[in-house]
């Protein structure tokens, strides 16, 4: 029985300790050193007599009092079973010990007659028991918890990681808005030689680029909004999509969902920051308790083999099964302390906010980075609060109809025309970005090929570099990675040139030309891969770590311009491999002839 009560004990001082239970945080050290002391000693003296009963009666007096705080039915069926226990094991245990002060010679009389302590410990339980059954049934009605209704307000739980991830992509959004990051956009991006060479040399269809992708990934980003507030329970904001695109296309901002101006949106953000790096931690946070108690169950069940083991032994524990024990303890200390982290990281961040609060943030966020973009890029309705802060791109001396070209073609974009004058004329704002950021058929991307053709000029730069280490393996690969319409070009080309590649002043001119020619489409090339690596399938989740947009990519390039620029790579990477190979055949040449007039000489 002894055994039993322990184990009761131990089992309810571990839940007693459960980081679950605020209150139980204020018992935890004592009920802590009343465990060990009632473990240590013993519950009885060797005596018989009992020796632990007053801790007995302090966890109980515990107990009681972490009732009233915490009204749970498993305290209370812990209480009263713990009391019947302890009573039936105190009274036959006082009932043995009475034995002792009767005359063994006399006869035990027909009614026990127990010894005073023993009638006072009965009747001090009884009333105990009593008193805490008392106690819970007139609890008041509205201490009980209550099921959650259907209108009770909800908090963001375990959605807290989906809208850090959307609250990430909205901070990186406005950054990428900034009034730095606009002007160098302007002065750098927009004027590349590369761009200008192959994709545009029109500022303002560039810029119309740039302002449409930005666009495009609000418009995206607004899709995650509009699936979250679905599920709230605000009326306005379940109608965010409309609003959004009433918004985006006349600049009517009936909900006033605009922050009014530079401090409260500074203060937002901040605060989104914060919601975001707090969120950030949870996760980590909580991915290391779910290591730690994947752990502890490896070491009770390897304890549990380990006394299965050793239960024919005499029942002497080992110093082996001492110190798991020890370590499993440890272990869950470790795991008490993790979980009020957890809990703690839980009440600061994302997890324990009203979801319509957050949405709610994330809706007006959406509002105020849109009249961003409409401010910086010039486009109709701009808000005089954002406009304060703004650089303005479009010149003012520029024709906003003029046509936008290729430098191989015409592109026209009547779309842009449109989205600077805010008016859809039947479409819309958003549905105008998306047809203008479609490649038209001469570019790269209606191709498809942007991604081959980086890929394939990254690999060339690589062999111009170190001409004398390629080799035939790597000469028959490159060949393989070029398409029809380039190797027929390069055939073309070559007719041209003669076998001998013996000129050094030829071989430099070369050189030069094709250095030229990478200075301009190598950043293209290593921007396309950027761009389409932090967009891949992995990392769509993410939020992107460079700020390069897609004109400053392959996308947009002409395809017949690009293909005669690594066609010219490749005619010139072709003479400068054979006067390579043809200076070291000559050098050994003449080195073996050197040798060949030593030894003759010598003979």
């Amino acid at each position: 029985m002894y055994v039993v009560l322990n184990t009761l004990l131990l089992c309810l001082g571990h839940f007693l300790l459960s980081p679950s239970l605020s209150p139980s945080l204020l018992l935890s050290l004592p009920i802590s050193l009343l465990l060990n002391n009632t473990f240590s000693s013993g519950i009885y003296h060797s005596s018989n007599t009992p020796r632990s009963s007053p801790n007995i009666f302090n966890l109980l007096f515990s107990l009681y009092t972490l009732s009233q705080f915490q009204h749970s039915s498993i305290i209370i069926n812990t209480l009263h079973f713990l009391i019947h226990i302890f009573t039936n094991t105190c009274c036959s245990s006082l009932t043995s010990s009475s034995k002792t002060f009767t005359n063994p010679t006399h006869q035990i009389p027909t009614s026990t007659h127990f010894p005073p302590h023993s009638m006072a410990l009965e009747t001090l339980l009884f009333k105990v028991k009593t008193a805490i059954s008392n106690s819970f049934d007139s609890v008041p009605p509205k201490l009980l918890k209550k099921k959650p209704s259907f209108k009770s307000k909800r908090n963001v739980a375990v959605l807290a990681f989906e809208i850090a991830g959307v609250m990430s992509k909205l901070l990186h959004l406005f950054q990428s808005l900034s009034d730095a990051t606009i002007v160098r956009i302007r002065n750098d991006a927009v004027t590349l030689e590369g761009v200008r060479k192959i994709i545009s040399n029109d500022e303002s269809f560039l810029l119309g680029l740039a302002c449409a992708e930005f666009t495009e990934t609000l418009r995206l980003v607004a899709n995650s909004v509009t699936r979250l507030s679905q599920r709230c329970e605000d009326a306005n904001l379940r109608n965010f999509h409309q609003a959004f695109s009433e918004f985006a296309d006349t600049g009517r901002d009936s909900n006033g969902w605009v922050f009014s101006g530079p401090k409260e949106i500074e203060a937002k953000f901040r605060k989104m920051e914060r919601y975001v790096m707090l969120t950030a931690t949870l996760h980590r946070e909580m991915e290391e308790l779910s290591v730690l108690e994947n752990g502890f169950r490896k070491a009770l069940n390897l304890n549990h083999h380990h006394h299965r083991r050793n239960s024919c032994s005499e029942g002497n524990e080992s110093s082996f099964g001492v110190g798991k024990e020890q370590k499993i303890y440890e272990l869950q200390q470790k795991i008490c302390w993790q979980k009020q982290e957890v809990k703690d990281l839980k009440d600061r961040c994302l997890w324990s906010r009203s979801f319509d609060g957050v949405v709610l943030l994330l809706v007006r966020f959406c509002f105020t980075v849109l009249a961003r973009i409409k401010v910086v890029f010039g486009i109709g309705h701009s808000m005089p609060c954002l406009s304060a802060t703004s650089a303005a791109v479009y010149p003012s001396d520029q024709n906003p109809n003029s046509c936008h070209e290729f430098v191989s073609g015409s592109l026209e974009s009547p779309e842009l025309d449109v989205i600077k004058d805010g008016l859809g004329l039947g479409t819309g704002f958003f549905e105008s970005n998306s047809k203008l950021l479609k490649p038209p058929p001469s570019t790269l991307g209606a191709s498809a090929l942007a991604l081959h053709y980086a890929n394939l000029i990254i690999v060339l730069e690589k062999m111009i570099k170190t001409p004398h280490l390629i080799g035939l393996d790597a000469r028959d690969d490159l060949y393989g990675m070029l398409p029809s319409s380039i190797r027929s070009g390069l055939r073309a080309r070559l007719k041209g040139i003669g076998f001998c590649a013996s000129d050094p002043v030829l071989a430099g001119e070369w050189k030069d030309a094709l250095g030229r020619i990478l200075g301009w489409l190598s950043p293209l090339a290593h921007n396309m891969i950027k761009w389409q690596s932090e967009r891949s399938f992995e990392q769509q989740n993410l939020v992107p770590k460079t700020n390069v947009l897609l004109l400053q990519t392959l996308f947009f390039a002409n395809k017949e311009k690009t293909e005669a620029a690594i066609t010219e790579l490749l005619v010139g990477l072709n003479y400068i491999w054979r006067f390579e190979r043809e200076m070291t055949a000559k050098a050994l040449f003449e080195c073996a002839n050197f040798n060949g007039f030593i030894k003759s000489a010598k003979s």
